[in-house]
Protein backbone atom coordinates (compact mmCIF):
# COMPACT_ATOMS: atom_id res chain seq x y z
CA UNK A 1 0.00 0.00 0.00
CA UNK A 2 2.89 2.47 0.65
CA UNK A 3 4.78 1.95 -2.77
CA UNK A 4 1.01 1.75 -4.85
CA UNK A 5 0.61 5.68 -2.58
CA UNK A 6 4.11 6.83 -3.43
CA UNK A 7 3.57 6.13 -7.20
CA UNK A 8 0.42 7.88 -6.85
CA UNK A 9 1.93 10.91 -5.21
CA UNK A 10 4.93 11.21 -7.77
CA UNK A 11 2.32 10.37 -10.81
CA UNK A 12 0.66 13.38 -8.69
CA UNK A 13 3.56 15.52 -9.15
CA UNK A 14 4.29 15.15 -12.82
CA UNK A 15 1.05 15.93 -13.61
CA UNK A 16 1.02 19.35 -11.61
CA UNK A 17 4.15 20.41 -12.88
CA UNK A 18 4.53 19.35 -16.58
CA UNK A 19 1.19 20.81 -18.26
CA UNK A 20 2.41 24.63 -18.28
CA UNK A 21 5.81 23.20 -20.25
CA UNK A 22 3.37 22.17 -22.98
CA UNK A 23 1.58 23.93 -25.95
CA UNK A 24 -2.77 23.60 -26.29
CA UNK A 25 -3.02 20.61 -27.69
CA UNK A 26 -0.92 18.69 -25.40
CA UNK A 27 -3.11 20.46 -22.73
CA UNK A 28 -6.21 19.28 -24.67
CA UNK A 29 -4.96 15.06 -25.01
CA UNK A 30 -3.91 15.68 -21.06
CA UNK A 31 -7.80 16.26 -20.43
CA UNK A 32 -8.93 13.62 -22.42
CA UNK A 33 -6.56 11.32 -21.03
CA UNK A 34 -8.03 12.29 -17.60
CA UNK A 35 -11.95 12.03 -19.06
CA UNK A 36 -11.24 9.13 -19.66
CA UNK A 37 -9.60 7.91 -16.80
CA UNK A 38 -12.23 9.09 -14.81
CA UNK A 39 -14.85 6.96 -16.89
CA UNK A 40 -12.59 3.92 -16.66
CA UNK A 41 -11.99 4.04 -13.13
CA UNK A 42 -15.87 3.14 -13.04
CA UNK A 43 -15.45 0.77 -15.37
CA UNK A 44 -12.56 -1.42 -13.73
CA UNK A 45 -14.58 -1.61 -10.94
CA UNK A 46 -17.64 -3.42 -12.56
CA UNK A 47 -15.43 -5.52 -14.83
CA UNK A 48 -12.06 -5.99 -12.31
CA UNK A 49 -13.27 -5.61 -9.15
CA UNK A 50 -16.99 -7.00 -9.78
CA UNK A 51 -16.46 -9.08 -12.44
CA UNK A 52 -19.13 -8.33 -14.80
CA UNK A 53 -18.79 -8.08 -18.49
CA UNK A 54 -20.55 -4.35 -19.89
CA UNK A 55 -19.64 -3.02 -22.68
CA UNK A 56 -22.42 -0.12 -22.30
CA UNK A 57 -20.07 2.57 -20.96
CA UNK A 58 -20.14 4.89 -23.22
CA UNK A 59 -23.51 4.97 -23.11
CA UNK A 60 -23.69 6.27 -19.33
CA UNK A 61 -20.37 8.57 -20.90
CA UNK A 62 -22.81 9.92 -23.96
CA UNK A 63 -25.92 10.37 -21.12
CA UNK A 64 -23.31 12.39 -18.55
CA UNK A 65 -22.67 14.86 -21.66
CA UNK A 66 -25.87 15.24 -23.34
CA UNK A 67 -27.43 16.06 -19.96
CA UNK A 68 -24.66 18.83 -19.26
CA UNK A 69 -25.04 20.10 -22.64
CA UNK A 70 -28.89 20.02 -22.48
CA UNK A 71 -29.29 21.90 -19.75
CA UNK A 72 -26.21 24.13 -19.96
CA UNK A 73 -28.63 25.13 -23.48
CA UNK A 74 -31.24 26.37 -21.15
CA UNK A 75 -29.25 28.09 -18.83
CA UNK A 76 -29.18 25.80 -16.72
CA UNK A 77 -25.62 26.01 -14.29
CA UNK A 78 -22.89 23.31 -14.92
CA UNK A 79 -22.82 22.86 -10.97
CA UNK A 80 -26.98 21.73 -11.31
CA UNK A 81 -26.11 19.77 -14.28
CA UNK A 82 -23.69 17.70 -13.25
CA UNK A 83 -25.14 16.24 -10.32
CA UNK A 84 -28.39 15.91 -12.30
CA UNK A 85 -26.15 13.38 -14.72
CA UNK A 86 -24.89 11.51 -11.70
CA UNK A 87 -28.48 10.98 -10.37
CA UNK A 88 -29.57 10.09 -14.11
CA UNK A 89 -26.51 7.16 -14.85
CA UNK A 90 -26.99 6.18 -11.03
CA UNK A 91 -30.81 5.04 -11.93
CA UNK A 92 -30.39 3.79 -14.93
CA UNK A 93 -27.00 2.03 -13.95
CA UNK A 94 -29.40 0.28 -11.35
CA UNK A 95 -31.97 -0.90 -14.32
CA UNK A 96 -28.97 -1.72 -16.65
CA UNK A 97 -27.58 -4.08 -13.76
CA UNK A 98 -31.04 -6.57 -13.45
CA UNK A 99 -29.66 -8.30 -16.65
CA UNK A 100 -26.80 -9.33 -14.78
CA UNK A 101 -28.98 -11.23 -12.25
CA UNK A 102 -30.47 -13.43 -14.64
CA UNK A 103 -27.37 -13.53 -17.26
CA UNK A 104 -23.63 -13.73 -17.32
CA UNK A 105 -20.29 -13.65 -19.12
CA UNK A 106 -20.99 -13.39 -23.29
CA UNK A 107 -24.88 -12.75 -22.82
CA UNK A 108 -24.66 -10.15 -20.53
CA UNK A 109 -22.14 -8.06 -22.74
CA UNK A 110 -24.82 -8.52 -26.02
CA UNK A 111 -27.23 -7.11 -23.23
CA UNK A 112 -24.82 -4.12 -22.04
CA UNK A 113 -24.26 -3.77 -25.96
CA UNK A 114 -27.88 -3.29 -27.21
CA UNK A 115 -28.37 -0.73 -24.30
CA UNK A 116 -25.68 1.31 -25.90
CA UNK A 117 -27.12 0.98 -29.29
CA UNK A 118 -30.40 2.10 -27.86
CA UNK A 119 -28.94 4.91 -26.43
CA UNK A 120 -26.88 5.98 -29.55
CA UNK A 121 -30.32 5.73 -31.44
CA UNK A 122 -31.48 8.41 -29.15
CA UNK A 123 -29.32 10.64 -29.10
CA UNK A 124 -28.74 10.35 -33.02
CA UNK A 125 -32.45 10.53 -33.95
CA UNK A 126 -33.90 12.33 -31.45
CA UNK A 127 -32.84 16.06 -32.88
CA UNK A 128 -35.77 17.90 -31.10
CA UNK A 129 -33.76 16.74 -27.52
CA UNK A 130 -30.22 15.88 -28.66
CA UNK A 131 -29.43 17.93 -32.03
CA UNK A 132 -29.24 14.65 -33.88
CA UNK A 133 -26.24 14.93 -36.25
CA UNK A 134 -26.21 18.43 -35.91
CA UNK A 135 -25.24 18.18 -32.22
CA UNK A 136 -24.89 21.02 -29.56
CA UNK A 137 -22.49 23.41 -29.80
CA UNK A 138 -21.25 26.74 -27.50
CA UNK A 139 -20.77 24.70 -24.68
CA UNK A 140 -19.62 26.83 -22.00
CA UNK A 141 -16.96 26.16 -19.41
CA UNK A 142 -18.18 26.68 -15.47
CA UNK A 143 -16.65 28.68 -12.94
CA UNK A 144 -15.17 27.89 -9.75
CA UNK A 145 -15.80 30.14 -6.72
CA UNK A 146 -15.35 32.97 -9.06
CA UNK A 147 -12.71 31.66 -11.11
CA UNK A 148 -13.10 31.33 -14.81
CA UNK A 149 -12.33 27.99 -16.10
CA UNK A 150 -12.01 28.44 -20.11
CA UNK A 151 -7.96 28.89 -20.57
CA UNK A 152 -6.96 24.76 -21.56
CA UNK A 153 -4.72 25.10 -18.32
CA UNK A 154 -7.21 25.82 -15.75
CA UNK A 155 -10.09 23.70 -17.22
CA UNK A 156 -6.87 20.57 -17.31
CA UNK A 157 -6.27 21.41 -13.44
CA UNK A 158 -10.07 21.77 -12.85
CA UNK A 159 -10.34 18.14 -14.25
CA UNK A 160 -7.26 16.55 -12.61
CA UNK A 161 -8.47 17.98 -9.08
CA UNK A 162 -12.14 16.19 -10.02
CA UNK A 163 -10.13 12.90 -11.14
CA UNK A 164 -7.92 12.64 -7.70
CA UNK A 165 -11.14 13.12 -5.58
CA UNK A 166 -12.70 10.17 -7.31
CA UNK A 167 -9.64 8.43 -6.71
CA UNK A 168 -9.55 9.01 -3.23
CA UNK A 169 -13.16 7.64 -3.06
CA UNK A 170 -12.93 4.67 -5.14
CA UNK A 171 -9.65 4.08 -3.16
CA UNK A 172 -11.94 3.66 -0.20
CA UNK A 173 -14.68 2.50 -1.11
CA UNK A 174 -12.31 -0.34 -2.80
CA UNK A 175 -10.61 -0.84 0.72
CA UNK A 176 -13.68 -0.91 2.75
CA UNK A 177 -16.02 -3.90 2.99
CA UNK A 178 -17.89 -3.13 0.06
CA UNK A 179 -14.34 -2.94 -1.73
CA UNK A 180 -13.92 -7.01 -0.17
CA UNK A 181 -17.42 -7.80 -1.32
CA UNK A 182 -17.06 -6.48 -5.02
CA UNK A 183 -14.21 -8.83 -5.31
CA UNK A 184 -16.07 -12.09 -3.36
CA UNK A 185 -18.42 -11.49 -6.49
CA UNK A 186 -16.13 -11.84 -9.11
CA UNK A 187 -14.43 -14.66 -7.48
CA UNK A 188 -16.81 -17.29 -6.72
CA UNK A 189 -20.51 -15.56 -6.27
CA UNK A 190 -21.68 -18.73 -4.71
CA UNK A 191 -19.11 -18.63 -2.24
CA UNK A 192 -19.77 -15.09 -1.34
CA UNK A 193 -23.19 -15.48 -1.24
CA UNK A 194 -22.56 -18.30 1.39
CA UNK A 195 -20.95 -15.83 3.24
CA UNK A 196 -23.86 -13.39 3.99
CA UNK A 197 -23.29 -11.36 0.79
CA UNK A 198 -25.75 -9.90 -0.63
CA UNK A 199 -24.78 -10.76 -4.53
CA UNK A 200 -27.63 -9.12 -6.20
CA UNK A 201 -27.45 -6.12 -4.06
CA UNK A 202 -23.69 -5.59 -4.89
CA UNK A 203 -24.28 -6.46 -8.64
CA UNK A 204 -26.63 -3.23 -9.11
CA UNK A 205 -24.27 -1.39 -7.02
CA UNK A 206 -21.99 -2.40 -8.86
CA UNK A 207 -23.30 -1.00 -12.49
CA UNK A 208 -24.95 1.97 -10.72
CA UNK A 209 -21.21 3.36 -9.41
CA UNK A 210 -19.39 3.02 -12.13
CA UNK A 211 -22.36 4.70 -14.19
CA UNK A 212 -21.54 7.66 -12.42
CA UNK A 213 -18.04 7.45 -12.34
CA UNK A 214 -18.85 7.35 -16.92
CA UNK A 215 -21.87 10.81 -16.00
CA UNK A 216 -18.91 12.73 -14.45
CA UNK A 217 -16.70 11.92 -17.42
CA UNK A 218 -19.06 12.44 -20.04
CA UNK A 219 -19.86 15.97 -18.27
CA UNK A 220 -16.37 17.04 -18.38
CA UNK A 221 -16.05 15.89 -21.98
CA UNK A 222 -19.12 18.32 -23.05
CA UNK A 223 -17.10 21.51 -21.69
CA UNK A 224 -13.50 20.34 -22.35
CA UNK A 225 -14.47 19.73 -26.07
CA UNK A 226 -17.56 22.36 -26.29
CA UNK A 227 -19.19 20.17 -29.06
CA UNK A 228 -20.99 16.95 -28.51
CA UNK A 229 -22.79 14.79 -31.05
CA UNK A 230 -23.29 10.91 -31.21
CA UNK A 231 -20.45 9.67 -32.70
CA UNK A 232 -18.02 9.36 -29.78
CA UNK A 233 -20.67 7.70 -27.36
CA UNK A 234 -21.30 4.55 -30.29
CA UNK A 235 -20.33 1.39 -29.44
CA UNK A 236 -16.97 1.52 -30.93
CA UNK A 237 -15.76 3.92 -27.39
CA UNK A 238 -17.32 1.00 -25.27
CA UNK A 239 -15.03 -1.10 -26.69
CA UNK A 240 -12.18 0.72 -26.40
CA UNK A 241 -13.00 1.87 -22.75
CA UNK A 242 -13.39 -2.23 -21.81
CA UNK A 243 -9.73 -2.43 -24.04
CA UNK A 244 -8.44 0.02 -21.75
CA UNK A 245 -9.18 -1.53 -18.77
CA UNK A 246 -8.04 -5.10 -19.86
CA UNK A 247 -4.66 -3.58 -21.07
CA UNK A 248 -4.37 -1.65 -18.22
CA UNK A 249 -4.95 -4.46 -15.73
CA UNK A 250 -8.19 -5.40 -14.74
CA UNK A 251 -8.74 -5.34 -10.84
CA UNK A 252 -5.63 -3.28 -10.45
CA UNK A 253 -6.33 0.55 -8.58
CA UNK A 254 -3.48 2.32 -11.19
CA UNK A 255 -5.00 -0.11 -14.55
CA UNK A 256 -7.28 2.86 -16.00
CA UNK A 257 -4.49 4.98 -15.01
CA UNK A 258 -2.16 3.04 -17.95
CA UNK A 259 -4.41 1.32 -19.58
CA UNK A 260 -6.18 4.89 -20.67
CA UNK A 261 -2.76 5.73 -21.65
CA UNK A 262 -2.02 3.41 -23.96
CA UNK A 263 -5.80 4.24 -25.52
CA UNK A 264 -5.80 7.58 -25.87
CA UNK A 265 -2.04 8.37 -25.24
CA UNK A 266 -0.13 6.01 -27.23
CA UNK A 267 -2.02 6.89 -31.07
CA UNK A 268 -0.97 9.82 -30.71
CA UNK A 269 2.96 9.21 -29.99
CA UNK A 270 2.38 6.36 -33.06
CA UNK A 271 1.77 9.82 -35.30
CA UNK A 272 5.35 9.36 -36.88
CA UNK A 273 4.49 6.00 -38.58
CA UNK A 274 1.75 8.54 -40.60
CA UNK A 275 -1.45 6.07 -42.08
CA UNK A 276 0.58 3.11 -40.77
CA UNK A 277 0.34 3.82 -36.80
CA UNK A 278 -3.25 2.54 -36.42
CA UNK A 279 -2.00 -0.36 -37.72
CA UNK A 280 0.83 -0.53 -35.18
CA UNK A 281 -0.95 0.83 -32.23
CA UNK A 282 -3.44 -2.50 -33.09
CA UNK A 283 -0.57 -4.76 -33.30
CA UNK A 284 0.95 -3.83 -30.29
CA UNK A 285 -2.29 -4.30 -28.07
CA UNK A 286 -2.67 -7.74 -30.39
CA UNK A 287 0.62 -8.77 -28.88
CA UNK A 288 0.36 -7.90 -25.45
CA UNK A 289 -2.76 -9.22 -25.09
CA UNK A 290 -0.84 -12.30 -26.14
CA UNK A 291 1.77 -12.31 -23.88
CA UNK A 292 -0.12 -10.03 -20.92
CA UNK A 293 -3.71 -11.29 -20.79
CA UNK A 294 -3.76 -10.13 -16.94
CA UNK A 295 -2.76 -6.96 -18.34
CA UNK A 296 0.13 -4.54 -18.25
CA UNK A 297 0.05 -4.20 -13.95
CA UNK A 298 0.11 -8.11 -13.94
CA UNK A 299 3.82 -8.13 -14.98
CA UNK A 300 5.31 -7.73 -10.87
CA UNK A 301 2.73 -10.33 -10.16
CA UNK A 302 4.10 -12.79 -12.94
CA UNK A 303 7.70 -12.00 -11.71
CA UNK A 304 6.75 -12.80 -8.24
CA UNK A 305 5.33 -15.88 -9.33
CA UNK A 306 8.11 -16.98 -10.94
CA UNK A 307 10.34 -16.46 -8.31
CA UNK A 308 8.22 -18.06 -6.06
CA UNK A 309 8.09 -21.28 -8.27
CA UNK A 310 11.72 -20.99 -8.29
CA UNK A 311 12.23 -21.07 -5.11
CA UNK A 312 9.94 -23.82 -4.76
CA UNK A 313 11.79 -26.18 -7.35
CA UNK A 314 15.11 -25.33 -5.54
CA UNK A 315 13.88 -25.87 -2.29
CA UNK A 316 11.93 -29.51 -3.42
CA UNK A 317 15.60 -30.48 -5.21
CA UNK A 318 17.77 -29.66 -2.33
CA UNK A 319 15.27 -32.34 0.02
CA UNK A 320 14.88 -34.77 -2.73
CA UNK A 321 19.22 -34.63 -2.80
CA UNK A 322 19.63 -34.27 1.00
CA UNK A 323 16.66 -37.51 1.33
CA UNK A 324 19.37 -39.56 -1.24
CA UNK A 325 22.29 -38.65 0.56
CA UNK A 326 20.41 -40.15 4.25
CA UNK A 327 19.79 -43.39 2.43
Amino acid sequence: MKKSLLFGLAGLALLIAVPPFLKSYGIYLFSTWLVYVIANMGLNLTVGYAGQKSLGHAAFFGIGAYTVAILMQHGVSFWIGLPTAMLGCFVIGLVLGFPALRVQTIYLAFATLGFNTAVWLVLRNEEWLTGGTFGINNIGRPELLGLSLESPLAYYYFVLGIAVVLSALMWKLLHSPWGKAFTALRDNPIRAESLGIHIQTYTLLSFAIGAVYAGIAGALFASLVQFIEPAPFAVGTSFMMYLMVVVGGPGYFFGPLLGTAVGVLLPEWLRFAQAWYLFVFGAAVVLLMLWLPDGLLSIPDRIKARRQARDASAARAANAAKLGVQA
